[in-house]
This record gives C-alpha cells, sequence and structure tokens, in this order.
C-alpha cells in the first residue's frame, strides 16, 4: 500500500512538538498517512525529555515524519512557517500557552493566513484559568487529577501509574479533537482551535471512578489489584505465577465457582450476593487464592476460559510481545533504521480492514528534510544556502 492510500494522506500537519503529549498526538496522525513535518529548533537543541535521538523512546514517537529546523524566532523563519501553514490543514504545539502568542503563533495569527487550519494546543492544564501557565508534567497531573489517590494498594499512600499516562491520553484525545475538526471543517469550510490537557485526560480517563464522585458523592478509595465495585475480579498467584480473574455477577462467578471445583466458596453465604462479595472481598480473595495455588497458571487459564470466564495471565514486558497473539496482532512492528537497522516499534492498537496504517519510515535524522521542503515552498538553491549561513535553520 502506498502512503496515498492511506486514510489521513490528504492532510499536511506541521509538528512543533516535544516530549510526549504532543508527539503521541502527530504519531496517530501520521500513522493513517498524513504528511507530518516535524519542526525542531537548530542544532544544538535536545529534547531533554524522550533521551537522545537515536533512544527507543525518541524513535517510537517521531516515526513516519519528515523533518526540518527552522528558527521560529528570527523574522525569516517565522515567514517560512507561515508559508508552511499557508498550505497545511494541522498545526499541533504543547508549549506553554504564553510561548505561541510570544512567538506570534497562535491560533488567530494562523488562521489569518490560512482560515482553513485547525491548530491542536496540549497543555498541562488547560489554555486558561488560573494555573494557565504553570509548567506541567505528567506526574503531577497524575496527582491533582485524582488518579494517584485510587492507584495502589489499600493504605499505601497514592501511587503514579507505571507508564504517562496522562500525556499519552492527552495526546490522544488531542488527536480524536483534531480528527472532529477536521471533518466538522467539511461543513463549514473553517478551521478552529482544538486542545487538551493532562489535567482533564488525568479525570477523564478515571470514568467511573470520577463518576462515583460526581454522581453519588463518593470518594473512591484504593483497591489495589481488586476492582474497586465488582468482585471477584483481580490478581491471583497461582504455582507458578499469577493471573488475572474477571468474575463480577452472580453467573461469572457462579461459572467461576464451578471451575475451580469451589462448592465451599459458591455455598458460603457471605458470598451469595454482589454486595456481600464486595463487604467481604478480603475473604473471599483470600479463599479463591486457596484454590489457584494448587495448579500452574496455564492450567486454571484453559479452564476458566473454557467455562467462558474472563482471565489471563499477568505478564513481564518481554512475555507481553511473547505472547502469540499479541504477535498476531502486529503489535511490535518493524522499521529499517539507517544506524541501527532493522528495529520494532509499537504497533497501532486500531486496525483498519481495508486501508491499514503503516510503519512507514524510521525517525529522521534532524534537519534530513530542511532544503527539500524549502524547495517544495519555492525556495530557490541560493535562497536556502543564504537562510542557512544566517542561522534560519
Amino acid at each position: 500500500m502506498t502512503q496515498t492510500a492511506l486514510p489521513l494522506s490528504r492532510f499536511k500537519v506541521l509538528d512543533l512538538t516535544r516530549a510526549r503529549s504532543g508527539p503521541t498526538c502527530v504519531r496517530q496522525l501520521a500513522d493513517w498517512g498524513a504528511d507530518v513535518i516535524k519542526i525542531e529548533e537548530p542544532a544544538g537543541a535536545t529534547d531533554g525529555f524522550t533521551g537522545s535521538r537515536d533512544s527507543s523512546d525518541f524513535q517510537n514517537l517521531h516515526r513516519n515524519k519528515r523533518c526540518m529546523t527552522l528558527n521560529l524566532k528570527a523574522p525569516e523563519g517565522k515567514e517560512v512557517f507561515m508559508k508552511l501553514t499557508a498550505g497545511a490543514d494541522v498545526v499541533v504545539e504543547n508549549y506553554r500557552p504564553d510561548v505561541k502568542n510570544r512567538l506570534g503563533i497562535d491560533y488567530e495569527s494562523l488562521r489569518a493566513v490560512n482560515k482553513r487550519i485547525v491548530l491542536g494546543s496540549i497543555s498541562g492544564f488547560g489554555q486558561d484559568g488560573p494555573y494557565a501557565n504553570r509548567p506541567g508534567f505528567d506526574q503531577i497531573a497524575q496527582g491533582m487529577g485524582g488518579l494517584m489517590s485510587v492507584t495502589g494498594l489499600p493504605g499505601q499512600g497514592p501511587v503514579r501509574a507505571g507508564f504517562a499516562i496522562t500525556d499519552t491520553c492527552a495526546g490522544l484525545f488531542c488527536s480524536m479533537g483534531i480528527m472532529a475538526a477536521l471533518l466538522e471543517r467539511e461543513v463549514s469550510g473553517e478551521g478552529q482551535w482544538v486542545d487538551s490537557s493532562l489535567l482533564a485526560a488525568s479525570i477523564a480517563i478515571l470514568d467511573f471512578q470520577a463518576a462515583r464522585w460526581t454522581v453519588d458523592g463518593v470518594v473512591p478509595p484504593q483497591a489495589g489489584n481488586n476492582h474497586p465495585t465488582g468482585m471477584p475480579t483481580g490478581m491471583f498467584e497461582t504455582a507458578d505465577g499469577y493471573m488475572n480473574i474477571a468474575a463480577s455477577g452472580n453467573v461469572m462467578y457462579k461459572r467461576m465457582c464451578d471451575a475451580l471445583g469451589a462448592d465451599d466458596i459458591f455455598a458460603d453465604e457471605r458470598f451469595a450476593e454482589p454486595k456481600g462479595r464486595s463487604e467481604h472481598r478480603d475473604a473471599l480473595h483470600g479463599a479463591i487464592s486457596a484454590y489457584t495455588r494448587s495448579r500452574p497458571r496455564e492450567e486454571w487459564i484453559a479452564a476458566l476460559n473454557k467455562a467462558g470466564v474472563p482471565c489471563g495471565p499477568v505478564y513481564n514486558i518481554d512475555q507481553t510481545f511473547a505472547d502469540p497473539q499479541v504477535q498476531h496482532l502486529g503489535m511490535a512492528a518493524k522499521v529499517d533504521h539507517p544506524s541501527r537497522g532493522e528495529i520494532e516499534l509499537v504497533g497501532q492498537p486500531v486496525r483498519f480492514h481495508r486501508t491499514p496504517w503503516q510503519l512507514r519510515s524510521a525517525t529522521p535524522e534532524l534537519s534530513e528534510h530542511t532544503q527539500s521542503i524549502l524547495t517544495e515552498l519555492g525556495y530557490s538553491e541560493a535562497d536556502i544556502a543564504d537562510m542557512g549561513e544566517s542561522g534560519v535553520y
């Protein structure tokens, strides 16, 4: 399949992002075929958050893009950027909110040269409000958004999630917003400003835990590896490792007890109904564990799946990527890197069955496409040479 056959191939995206939230957003657009131009500061500037250019993190975030350098603080650099904006569909940035105003690349300035432009902005706390200009960071948003308060074992104190979840989700939400704005543009003929924040993303992904407060006035506590409301759903030790079982609801609970051969658990009046199973969660967990410890994990997984009870192993990351279903889903995707050779990056979790995503190219080298992009804009070789000598790129 060629890039032109991909779902977003008709769109051009200017990528001003760094760190994680912004690059996550743009990666979605790039993977689905958008022509993404990653604009970086001239040589010498570094990301500072995702490692060196050859690091696994940087490579995973910036695949499927072209790269040019541009000094947006120089008048000539800003002029080039505005020429790019005139022919683009989307600009994405995750500066602090005041930075784009200082650079003169805020939404109104971009709209003045292209009323169809969609500006995607990601910040720590939002584009306005009392915290707007505070520096944002994933763990700060996890704490303020309530995520850390419901993560971890009961009584141990707040615990951060094991990855940059608010960065990632803010980026994903922003990419969804951008694609919705592009669809709306087909009706109105105009672009618009789309923004997301780490703080809002942290709250949104709490989902039912947040709704427990907004609807019922309940402050959710930590529940460890157990489900906060539906028991038994949690992690159980087997003879040779850990597994998860999800058997909430009376029908699933009966299936689980039958598969375990646990007639005594099913007959226990404390566990007869969901409310009792929740109130006596520790006793129920202990009773189930006494059974699961007696046999190897794979035996229990086979028995429970046969009974229609959701279950699965608890893997380390290497075991995850060795799993046959994970391999079938293509979650490790190969690409050729100019210096590292063939490497595997993390695949897309969404599959199109007619126009699937493509891992077309590794992360570009710094300024790899600057001259070709300037040529596309109509600059002559002499102009390009002069700009290089004067520090425009």
